[in-house]
C-alpha cells in the first residue's frame, strides 16, 4: 500500500492547478466583460448605457485575480484620480450608481455643450427651486 504522502502531494497539486485554472478563467471572463463594455460604450444609445456596468464587473474580476492589474490600477489612480474615482465608486460594496451617473453626465455636458445650453445644470436648479417652494 503506497504511503499517504504521495496522495496528499497529488491532491495539493490538483488543488493548486485547479486554483490557477480558475484564476485564468476569471481573468479571461473579466477581460471579455471589459471588451463588451467598451464596445457597448461606442454603439448608439439603446445599448450605450450598459457599457459602464460591464466594465466595472470585468474590472472586479480582473482586479481580484491579478496582482499586476491591481498595481497598474493603483498607478492609474495616482496619475489620473478624476478619471478613476467614478470607477472606484461603482466598485464599492454599495455603489452610488445614481450619483456617479449624475456626476458623469455633468462632466460630459461641460465638455460638449456651451455654458448657455447646458440642460442638466438648469434642470437641477429649476427642480431645486420648485421643491423649496412646495408646501410641506
Amino acid at each position: 500500500m503506497p504511503s499517504l504522502r504521495v496522495y496528499r502531494a497529488s491532491d495539493e497539486f490538483a488543488r493548486e492547478l485547479a486554483a490557477r485554472v480558475a484564476r485564468w478563467l476569471l481573468l479571461g471572463l473579466g477581460g471579455l466583460l471589459i471588451l463588451v463594455g467598451l464596445v457597448a460604450e461606442i454603439v448608439p444609445p439603446p445599448i450605450h448605457f450598459m457599457g459602464m456596468p460591464f466594465i466595472v464587473i470585468g474590472l472586479m474580476f480582473v482586479l481580484r485575480n491579478s496582482f499586476k492589474a491591481r498595481r497598474r490600477f493603483v498607478e492609474m489612480q495616482q496619475a489620473h484620480p478624476r478619471v478613476v474615482f467614478p470607477i472606484r465608486r461603482l466598485m464599492r460594496r454599495e455603489p452610488e450608481i445614481v450619483q456617479v451617473f449624475w456626476q458623469q453626465s455633468l462632466r460630459v455636458e461641460r465638455l460638449v455643450l456651451p455654458r448657455r445650453v447646458r440642460f442638466a445644470v438648469k434642470s437641477r436648479r429649476y427642480l431645486r427651486r420648485r421643491l423649496r417652494r412646495a408646501p410641506a
